[in-house]
């Protein structure tokens, strides 16, 4: 079934509109032009993800960004009169200072998430401005963080790291530029931020990843999705940012 930009967002709010799946993977296509559109397992992994996420979005929750409360990501459960969301599970990652990060280093922020790596010669360049955009917009505010997951952990040693974060100008105690296993990065994307971030031959630079934003409240609940390469986008993102600072 092939689905329209014109299709109505689920549930009848603006939770994630339909548009935005087109554009990540027209945005991903075209990012990737050695990508094999027949290779069965990218193919499978990248749609799994989108799919997710679509429907992810549609059965958690009705309430509109009009209504002034943003979507809660994922699947949910009813465990009596309480409902229990998606979270964010338990990570433990070095940053580009040698310290470590883990949940405990978000609790109570609000977060911008993302994966990249060091070398990468399309899409990230683009995604790395957009966040020092929101580094400035909120440079004074504790509350926010932004973690960066490197996903080519064989080239991206905490000194590469910690010299990519220089030459950006980036705040160590703001935005955090972390390293971790593969298999540990690629957990984190999959089971917690429903991110596509693998290795992959023929894609540029080795590695096929999204450009999304993933915005974390201080819950570890996943509250927006974004695409990082849009301006308009992630103006959308600082404004929902503010918002949910605004309702702590």
């Amino acid at each position: 079934m092939k689905l329209s930009e014109n299709t109505q967002d689920l549930n009848s709010g603006s939770l994630y509109p339909l548009r935005k799946f087109h554009r990540f993977a027209r945005n991903t296509h075209e990012a990737f032009p050695g990508y094999d559109t027949e290779n069965e397992h990218q193919k499978m992994q990248f749609l799994k993800n989108m799919t997710f996420l679509l429907v992810a979005a549609g059965i958690t929750t009705a309430c509109t960004r009009s209504a002034k409360q943003l979507p809660i990501y994922g699947e949910k459960e009813i465990v009596g009169t309480d409902t229990i969301y998606h979270t964010i599970p338990d990570f433990r990652f070095l940053d580009q200072d040698s310290n470590w990060v883990s949940n405990e280093t978000f609790e109570g922020k609000v977060y911008v998430a993302d994966f990249f790596f060091t070398s990468c010669p399309t899409i990230c360049p683009v995604m790395a401005k957009n966040l020092l955009t929101v580094a400035s917009h909120f440079e004074n505010n504790p509350s926010v963080k932004i973690l960066s997951h490197t996903i080519d952990p064989r080239h991206d040693s905490i000194p590469a790291l910690r010299k990519y974060a220089e030459k950006l100008g980036a705040n160590s105690s703001q935005w955090h530029f972390v390293w971790g296993t593969m298999d540990s990065v690629h957990h984190i994307a999959e089971k917690g931020y429903f991110a596509t971030a693998m290795e992959d031959a023929e894609a540029p630079g080795g590695f096929m990843h999204s450009g999304a934003f993933i915005l974390i409240d201080g819950q570890r609940r996943v509250r927006g999705v974004y695409d990082g390469t849009i301006a308009d986008e992630v103006e959308e993102m600082i404004t929902d940012m503010e918002q949910l600072l605004s309702s702590r």
